[in-house]
Formats: C-alpha cells, sequence, structure tokens
C-alpha cells in the first residue's frame, strides 16, 4: 500500500518538475498542457494516501525514509511552482493591460490636426445586439 504513495508521490514530484522548467524557461504553452499531468499526479497522490490512513498503514523502515524525502521534496516542489506560476500570471497580467492601453482611443487627450484644426476623434458609432435563442 505504501509503494503506490510513493509511486504516485514520484508521479507527481515529476510533473511539478517538468512545469517548473517550464515556467522557469517562460514557456507558457507548454506549462499550461502540462496541468493537466499535475492535476492528476495530485489526485493519484491524495487517493493512494486517504487509502493508506483508511487501512492503517504507516511507512516503516526504509519506506519511512523514503517517504520523509518525498514529502521534502514535494514541499519544495510546490513552492517553486506557486512562486513560478504567480510570476507567470504577473507578467500576462502586465502583457494584457500593455495591450489593452495601446487600443484604447486617446479621447482625452486634447490635440490639434492638420491646418491647425482641432482634431476629430474617429470612433465606431455605438452598436447593440440583441438575439434571441
Amino acid at each position: 500500500m505504501m509503494d503506490a504513495v510513493i509511486e504516485a508521490g514520484t508521479c507527481l514530484a515529476e510533473a511539478l518538475r517538468a512545469e517548473n522548467e517550464a515556467l522557469a524557461a517562460l514557456d507558457l504553452g507548454r506549462a499550461a498542457t502540462m496541468a493537466t499531468a499535475k492535476m492528476q499526479a495530485s489526485e493519484a497522490l491524495a487517493a493512494a494516501t486517504a487509502a493508506a490512513t483508511r487501512s492503517g498503514m504507516r511507512a516503516v523502515g526504509e519506506e519511512r525514509g523514503t517517504t520523509a524525502a518525498l514529502a521534502e521534496r514535494l514541499q519544495s516542489l510546490g513552492s517553486e511552482n506557486r512562486r513560478l506560476l504567480e510570476h507567470a500570471i504577473a507578467l500576462q497580467s502586465r502583457v494584457i493591460e500593455t495591450i489593452a492601453s495601446a487600443a484604447l482611443p486617446r479621447a482625452a487627450a486634447p490635440g490639434y490636426g492638420a491646418m491647425g484644426r482641432a482634431r476629430m476623434l474617429r470612433q465606431p458609432p455605438p452598436l447593440a445586439i440583441s438575439a434571441r435563442a
């Protein structure tokens, strides 16, 4: 039973390591494709741990050291994953804000156009859409 916990924990550690590598390289597309594997590995570890707990299984002897090292590794990888995800989200937010601000019309900025006349802003007319499903 503890073998299942160790195997599931090892799979989760590998998924976290791979996602962290992609996030560190700012390969957000590759990191996004790894999210499913990470979630599945996390669920598998939770299920294996719950089954071991229900059956009263505990790590003893060599397994105890292995599970302790695995728990420490998962803690470290999880913390790094959180930091890298927060960094990626902040970076994406800045990119979106930059694009959005560039797309906004400069209606508030007064200015003059050709021949010294006040600049005419060309804005699309308002549009309303109504649909029934």
